[in-house]
């Protein structure tokens, strides 16, 4: 099948019209000369082709839309929630922090289940369309009591909603992203679909940071602590789950008309523990894990710090809000220069380039002082346009493991990959938090009080400092990276003419494409 041999793609990766022409007159010949073997070829270029056309933009509009409301959630339930529940109720800061943590914990568990789960669920439900519909409307009520609750509402209150919001969240976002990986099998399509994602997961973290102050509620319009100040924050939020509810109403019901789910899921047989072998395996499963809980960790160290830093290094309190939505900005003006960065280079040279471009900003930080505001914006901006990497390229890179896992064992399991994956990404923050805080507090840092020189450059080196040092281990570790766009490639024909072998003998037929290849076997018993 000489064909085979012959590029489906242009080297911007989208086939040109000219390849499309070729290869559909091939087809059409190869369906006259009849047979086994040009039905066999037919379907091959076939299932090439689509996974080379670009996804249509009815697709990438309902799954993007769905990140949304679920992005102004988090950024509500991390920024406004604890801060109204302080000052509104008769809740201690210690309860408050100790009851989140506990839900949080709880959350860290509940993703390998719900990942495991979903590649159970039958294909003929939508097996994570099904999912996004159980989830979705414990989102919207947990969100309705959560940011609008009884006058002084227990801890149990607290700590039994934060449960069903969080496990509302993991039944959506795990299978969400599997969703995603599972649209498209090429390797620059995958790009486009996580920047979708996170264009729009952006723009509802945006969202939530300038829909109060549009409707007029701002946190310091009044002394801190004083009754407007509180009511202000019971507004932001009421208004935010307005937001949150109507938006995800939408959102699921454009994701659920509009997008395929025709995933396939195979896994081991025997116990649940076996589902998740794959982090046995060498390079590249560890290698990219690895390195996306260290970049991670890089990234939550500045987000949890940001508000100390403002203050107390800064003294830039009344310019913390600017500098967020300056920073969500420029991260969401960012997606789709990586996207194209990736197109240009790789995956993984690209968000090398970014980690390190990241670097080259947060090097600074330990020289800034009071009134640098100027020059830590800069900072925010190069540092913002960074993070659009962050957020777009490993989940990319991840989809293709996908792909690489199921030629090396023969299991496609994508929702174990990114059930996982969600789960790196909440140890980040816990991670971050659990060595930034007591680093703080040895050496004798206050929250409330002044600082000398000592802790001001403690707090400036753990914002700053230790993630330099973290992002360089990622960026080292990421050298060499063994999944190409031409490995993936190779990878992805491999995986087609199984895939039709398969299918051939499911009806009782002897394959006869590529008969180089009629003794196929699984990358790992080659």
């Amino acid at each position: 099948m000489q064909c085979m041999a012959k590029p489906l793609e242009s080297q911007s990766g989208v086939p040109t019209p000219a390849v499309l022409h070729e290869r559909t007159v091939e087809m059409d010949q190869a369906a006259e000369r009849g047979g086994k073997e040009a039905g066999a070829a037919a379907q091959v270029l076939t299932r090439a082709l689509s996974a080379s056309i670009p996804l249509p933009f009815s697709i990438m509009l309902g799954y993007g839309f769905l990140a949304f409301p679920l992005a102004a959630t988090v950024l509500s339930l991390q920024v406004f929630l604890p801060t109204y529940y302080a000052q509104a109720t008769g809740l201690s800061l210690t309860m408050i922090g100790g009851v989140l943590l506990i839900a949080r914990l709880w959350d860290t568990v509940t993703d390998p289940i719900v990942g495991y789960l979903s590649e159970r669920t039958p294909a003929r439900f939508g097996r994570r369309r099904l999912w996004v519909l159980i989830g979705s409307p414990l989102i919207a009520i947990s969100v309705w009591m959560l940011f609008q609750p009884p006058e002084d509402p227990s801890a149990f209150y607290l700590l039994g909603w934060a449960i069903v919001i969080y496990l509302a969240g993991t039944a959506v976002v795990v299978p969400t992203y599997a969703w995603g990986a599972e649209l498209s099998p090429d390797y620059n399509e995958r790009s486009r679909i996580s920047g979708a994602r996170v264009l729009f997961g952006l723009l509802g973290s945006l969202a939530a940071l300038t829909l109060p102050l549009a409707l007029g509620h701002d946190t310091d319009a009044a002394p801190a602590g004083g009754a407007s100040a509180t009511e202000n924050l019971g507004l932001i939020l009421q208004s935010n789950s307005l937001m949150i509810v109507a938006s995800l109403v939408l959102a699921v019901a454009i994701c659920c008309l509009f997008v395929p789910d025709t995933g396939k899921s195979k896994l081991p047989k025997g116990s649940v523990l076996a589902s998740f072998s794959l982090f046995k395996q060498a390079p590249p499963v560890r290698q990219l894990m690895i390195s996306y809980l260290l970049n991670g960790i890089a990234n939550a160290l500045p987000a949890t710090l940001f508000l100390l830093f403002a203050t107390h290094v800064l003294g830039a309190a009344d310019q913390a809000g600017f500098l967020l939505v300056v920073y969500f900005g420029v991260c969401a003006l960012s997606v789709p220069l990586w996207v194209l960065a990736s197109r240009r280079w790789s995956k993984h040279a690209a968000w090398r380039i970014a980690m390190t471009a990241a670097c080259l900003a947060f090097v600074w930080v330990p020289f800034l002082g009071s009134s640098d505001t100027t020059a830590f914006l800069v900072i925010v901006i190069a540092t913002g346009v960074a993070a659009g990497a962050d957020l777009v390229l490993p989940a990319a890179i991840q989809a293709d493991l996908v792909d690489w896992d199921e030629d090396k064992t023969g299991y496609r399991r994508t929702g174990i990959f990114f059930a996982v994956w969600g789960t790196a990404s909440k140890l980040t923050f816990a991670i971050a938090i659990g060595l930034a805080f007591p680093l703080l507090d040895l050496a004798g840092f206050t929250a409330t009080g002044e600082n000398g020189t000592g802790e001001l450059l403690v707090l400036s080196l753990l914002y700053g400092g230790l993630p330099v040092a973290l992002k360089i281990s990622a960026v080292l570790l990421m050298r060499n990276y063994p999944i190409t766009r031409a490995v993936h490639e190779e990878i992805r024909q491999r995986l087609t003419q199984r895939q039709v072998r398969e299918d051939e003998e499911s009806r009782g037929a002897t394959p006869e494409i590529n008969r180089g290849a009629e003794n196929f076997q699984p990358a790992a018993q080659r």
